[in-house]
C-alpha cells in the first residue's frame, strides 16, 4: 500500500465513523467497516512512521452532541474495545494473560449492539442507600452529554440502589428490542413517515430526544456490563461485582466466568448460537480479565480499554431458493426488483439475526445478470450490518436468468434504459403505478404544500376517477357538490377547507411548482437555484441543456433530465393546464441582490443574535452564495451562533473558517 492509498483509506474510515457514531446512519455493514479497519492496522503495522494521533486506529469515533443536554467530562474514560476476528487470536490473548498472571480468569459476555451510557450514583443525604445523580453518553470517550432526564424513563435504570457506598459508577449498553423496533416502524409506515434503519440507530436517536416522553414511549432498555468506579469489594473481581449488582436488582449483561482458553472459546460459541433467538441485537462477544487489578498490564492503545478484547462473529448466512421476482414502478418511473425466496433447507423463510427473511432487493438488471438470478436458482443470503438482507453469491444457477420486460408492467408503455446507467424507467407521466406517489409528492410540504391531501385521500380520488394527473387537483372544485354527497373528502366543512387549500397553493412561487413536478435530480434546493436564473417556468421550458449547465450545481445529467421532461408532450399539456388554472408561473419582481457571496458555500448553525435560520439562508442566497445544511470540505464558511454543536466541531476539524453573524453582514456590505 502506498502512502497516498493509506491516506485515502483513513479518509474513508473517518467518513464511515462519522456516519455510524455521529449521524446514526451507517452506510456499510459492521463487517465491512471491520475489514477496512483491519486493512488500516495492517498498513500501520508495516509502516509505523505513518501513524499520527488523528488516525482512526488511534481515536474513538463519536463526538458529544447537544440535542439532549450539556456536555459532561467523564470521570472514567469510556473507551472502545479492540476487535479480533479469529478464535485463535482469542486463544493467544488468553494465553498471554495467563503467562503473566497464571491465576487469571475471564468473563465472557454478550456484546450488545446499542450505545454506551454511564450512570453515576452517590450516597443519599439520609445515608440510606444511593441515588442516581447523572447519566452520560460516551461521546468521544472523554466528553459525553448529560441524558439523565431520558435515562430516568428507561425501566432498567434504577433511580436508587440498596448498596452501601459513597460513590458508584456503572457503564452499560442502551438498546432496543426487536419487538419495540418493529412497533415503531409499523407506526411510521401507518403515518407515511420514514422507517428507522435498525434498532441501534433508533436507540441512539431516542436517547438524545429533547422530550423524555418520546424516549419513554419508544421503550429503551439497558444492561450494565462494567463497574467503572466504586468500593474495593465491588472492584476486585468482575463477576463478583456483577453478581452484587444483580442481587441489588440491576439488570446485567449475560456473562460467564472462565478459567481456560478452551472455556472462553466454548462460551463465545455458545453466545454465537444464541444470536438468532435473542430479542435484541448483539455484534460480538466481549472477553475481559475478571481480576480488575490485572487489566492495566494489558493496554491496547489510547482508544481501547485495557484488559478487554471483543470477538466479532462473521455474518450469518443461509442458502435460499428464488421463488419469484416482483417488479415495481416507483414515483419517478424507475423499475425496482424484489426477490421472494425460501430457505433451501427448511422450506420456510430464512432465519437470520433473529428475524424471518423471505425477500431481498435485487437492485437492477446488471446486478441480476452478474448474480445469475432467476427462478429456482440457489444463493447465499446474509444480513448486511445484521439488518439488510443481501445475496452473497450463486450456489446453483437457475435454468434461465431473469430479464426485465420491454414494456411497463402497469401501463404497457415502452420502457427506456438510461444511458450509462443500469436504471430502466417508464417515462409515461400518466402511468397508474406512478400516479398516486406522483400526486402525493406534488402536494407535500416542500412542494405545493396542500394540507389535507394526503396519501389515502389521493388514492381514493384516483380510484373514483377524479385524478388522472396532478393538474386534475385544480379541477376538484368543479366536483364540489358531488364530493360532498359521496363523502369522499368528508362533510361540507372539510371539503371546502381542502378546496380552499388547493386554491391558495396557486400563489406558490414557481420554484415550488418546479420541485413538485418531480423531475429527476431536481429537488427543492436545485429548483430554487434554477428559478433564480429564469423569470418564469415558460422561460425555463425553452432553455437548452447548455444554458442550464451554466447554472452552478446543474450538471449535464440534471440539465438533460429537465430538457427531456419539458420536451414530453404530456408534460407540456399539464403545464398548460396549470397556466389555465391560474398557478403562478412567473417569479415576482424582487429587489436586486448583490454578488458579494458569489461562489461561496456557507453553512449556518446555532442561534444567531438577530437573524433566524430562514432569514440568514435567504440573505446568503440573495447575495449570490449557496447555503447548505451540512459541513464538508466544500464549505467556504460556517456562520456560528449560540449552541453551535457538532457542525462547529466538524468545521474546526476540517480547518473551515468560522465567522459570526456580524462578520457575515460585513462581508455583504463590502
Amino acid at each position: 500500500m502506498t502512502f497516498e492509498e493509506y491516506t485515502e483509506l483513513k479518509k474513508k474510515i473517518d467518513y464511515h465513523m462519522d456516519r455510524y457514531y455521529n449521524e446514526d446512519a451507517p452506510e456499510i455493514s459492521d463487517y465491512e467497516y471491520d475489514q477496512l479497519m483491519q486493512e488500516l492496522k495492517k498498513a500501520e503495522k508495516e509502516n509505523p512512521e505513518w501513524v499520527t494521533p488523528d488516525s482512526p486506529s488511534q481515536k474513538i469515533g463519536g463526538t458529544a452532541k447537544r440535542e439532549a443536554g450539556v456536555k459532561v467530562t467523564h470521570n472514567v474514560p469510556m473507551l472502545s474495545i479492540e476487535d479480533v476476528f479469529d478464535p485463535e487470536e482469542v486463544r493467544a490473548w488468553v494465553n498471554k494473560v495467563q503467562e503473566m498472571h497464571p491465576g487469571a480468569q475471564f468473563s465472557v459476555e454478550q456484546k450488545i449492539d446499542g450505545l454506551s451510557m454511564s450512570l453515576r450514583y452517590r450516597r443519599k443525604a439520609d445515608g440510606n442507600g444511593m441515588e442516581l445523580t447523572l447519566a452520560e453518553t460516551r461521546g468521544d470517550g472523554l466528553i459525553g452529554e448529560d441524558v439523565t432526564t431520558n435515562a430516568l424513563v428507561i425501566p432498567d435504570v434504577k433511580r436508587s440502589l440498596d448498596i452501601d457506598a459513597d460513590y458508584l459508577e456503572l457503564r452499560g449498553e442502551v438498546y432496543m428490542t426487536h419487538e419495540d423496533f418493529d412497533k415503531f416502524n409499523e407506526i411510521q409506515i401507518r403515518d407515511g413517515k420514514k422507517e428507522a434503519a435498525n434498532p441501534r440507530n433508533l436507540a441512539a436517536g431516542t436517547l438524545r430526544q429533547l422530550d423524555s416522553a418520546v424516549t419513554k414511549e419508544r421503550g429503551l432498555r439497558m444492561f450494565i456490563f462494567n463497574i467503572q468506579d466504586g468500593p474495593a469489594e465491588l472492584m476486585a473481581g468482575h463477576a463478583d461485582g456483577m453478581k452484587a449488582l444483580s442481587d441489588a436488582g440491576v439488570p446485567t449483561v449475560f456473562h460467564k466466568k472462565c478459567a481456560t482458553a478452551d472455556e472462553v472459546i466454548e462460551v463465545i460459541d455458545q453466545i454465537g448460537e444464541m444470536r438468532s433467538e435473542l430479542p435484541f441485537d448483539i455484534d460480538g462477544a466481549v472477553v475481559k480479565i475478571d481480576q480488575v487489578a490485572y487489566r492495566n498490564d494489558f493496554p491496547s492503545g489510547s482508544k481501547y480499554t485495557s484488559g478487554h478484547i471483543a470477538y466479532k462473529y462473521p455474518p450469518e448466512e443461509r442458502v435460499i431458493t428464488m421463488d419469484e421476482i416482483l417488479i415495481d414502478v416507483g414515483r419517478t418511473g424507475k423499475l425496482t426488483f424484489t426477490g421472494l425466496f425460501h430457505d433451501s433447507e427448511t422450506g420456510k423463510p430464512a432465519r437470520l439475526c433473529g428475524t424471518n427473511v423471505s425477500r431481498a432487493t435485487l437492485h437492477n438488471q446488471d446486478y441480476i445478470n452478474e448474480m445469475k438470478i432467476g427462478i429456482g436458482g440457489k444463493y447465499k443470503l446474509f444480513k448486511s450490518g445484521e439488518i439488510i438482507p443481501k445475496l452473497n453469491g450463486c450456489v446453483e444457477e437457475p435454468a434461465e436468468v431473469f430479464t426485465a420486460p420491454d414494456r411497463c408492467p402497469v401501463c404497457g408503455e415502452v420502457l427506456e434504459r438510461e444511458e450509462d446507467t443500469a436504471d430502466i424507467r417508464c417515462i409515461n407521466p400518466a402511468c397508474p403505478a406512478q400516479l398516486s406517489r406522483t400526486i402525493a409528492y406534488f402536494t407535500s410540504l416542500n412542494c405545493m404544500n396542500i394540507m389535507g391531501l394526503g396519501d389515502q385521500l389521493v388514492e381514493a380520488l384516483i380510484t373514483e376517477g377524479y385524478l388522472n394527473n396532478y393538474a386534475d387537483i385544480y379541477k376538484l372544485k368543479e366536483h364540489r357538490d358531488e364530493l360532498i354527497s359521496k363523502g369522499t373528502i368528508g362533510k361540507e366543512k372539510n371539503t371546502d377547507k381542502l378546496l380552499n387549500n388547493i386554491e391558495n397553493s396557486k400563489s406558490n412561487e414557481p420554484a415550488r411548482l418546479l420541485t413538485a413536478l418531480g423531475i429527476r435530480n431536481v429537488g427543492q434546493r436545485t429548483a430554487k437555484t434554477i428559478m433564480q436564473h429564469f423569470k418564469s417556468i415558460d422561460e425555463l421550458m425553452s432553455a437548452s441543456a447548455e444554458q442550464l449547465q451554466e447554472i452552478p450545481d446543474v450538471g449535464a445529467t440534471t440539465a438533460n433530465d429537465i430538457v427531456h421532461f419539458f420536451a414530453n408532450e404530456g408534460n407540456k399539456k399539464i403545464i398548460e393546464e396549470f397556466r389555465e388554472a391560474g398557478l403562478t408561473m412567473e417569479n415576482p419582481e424582487t429587489e436586486e441582490g448583490g454578488s458579494a457571496l458569489a461562489g461561496l458555500t456557507i453553512v449556518v448553525t446555532g442561534t444567531l443574535p438577530t437573524l433566524g435560520r430562514k432569514e440568514a439562508t435567504e440573505l446568503i442566497e440573495k447575495n449570490g452564495g449557496k447555503c447548505t445544511g451540512s459541513v464538508s470540505k466544500k464549505t467556504s464558511y460556517l456562520v456560528a451562533g449560540e449552541a453551535a454543536g457538532s457542525k462547529l466541531t466538524k468545521a474546526q476539524s476540517l480547518g473551515i473558517p468560522v465567522i459570526t453573524e456580524e462578520e457575515l453582514l460585513n462581508m455583504i456590505k463590502q
